[in-house]
């Protein structure tokens, strides 16, 4: 049974950075997507950013600029490196997996918290 197991979230002043890991436990298919989510307090989840299995990249418009997703085959994890955060980026992060027809696999989530 393959798992993503979300970390790397915490408490961090506007401004400032963080980075979120994904590891894949299992084997996922190389032919898959790797993305990240988001879901901000009270809110509905959002779509953040994505990596193609050839390494096409794509952001939401929020988060373009700011955000850099990558991946290390190696290691079987996706990242998500997140600079200049403001506050409206609190939110609880979680990775995803996604074949040709639908997201196969949500990891747990980690709570990102931007303060002032």
């Amino acid at each position: 049974q393959v798992q993503l197991v979300d970390s790397g979230g915490g408490l961090v002043q506007a401004g400032g950075t963080l980075k979120l890991s994904c590891a894949a436990v299992g084997s996922i298919s190389t032919s898959n997507t790797l993305g990240w989510y988001r879901q901000p307090p009270g809110q509905e989840r959002e779509w953040v950013a994505k990596i193609t299995s050839g390494g096409t990249t794509t952001y939401a418009e929020a988060v373009n600029g700011r955000f850099t997703i990558s991946i290390d085959n190696a290691e079987n994890t996706v990242y998500l490196q997140m600079n200049s955060l403001k506050l409206e980026d609190t939110a609880t992060y979680y990775c995803y997996s996604e074949n040709a027809y639908h997201i196969e696999r949500w990891g747990q989530g980690t709570l990102v918290t931007v303060y002032s």
